[in-house]
């Protein structure tokens, strides 16, 4: 007897935790890498330095709140290949 899978199987992007310690772990590299930075930058340099250093920052955390899963990426093109070839897969 086989048993048929209703549904697609969930990755593992898709799960909360992996979002969240990677998320996590880059925003405190980030973090440790400005207060180096102020640290040992000439003040002149300081507002360019930071300002990267920041919007680097809010990429990562934006990314990580809105960024789509890898799965929500996959249906995403099916159901537009199946839009493109006129529902033929």
């Amino acid at each position: 007897m086989t048993r048929r899978v209703q549904g697609p199987i969930p990755l593992a992007e898709g799960r909360w935790l992996f979002r969240r310690l990677y998320a996590f772990a880059v925003s405190a590299g980030l973090w440790v890498l400005l207060m180096r930075t102020v640290g040992r930058m000439p003040p002149e340099m300081l507002p360019k330095m930071t300002d990267g250093l920041m919007g680097l920052l809010a990429l990562i955390l934006v990314l990580y709140l809105v960024a789509p899963t890898a799965q929500q990426l996959v249906a995403l093109i099916a159901n537009a290949r199946l839009k493109i070839t006129g529902g033929q897969p």
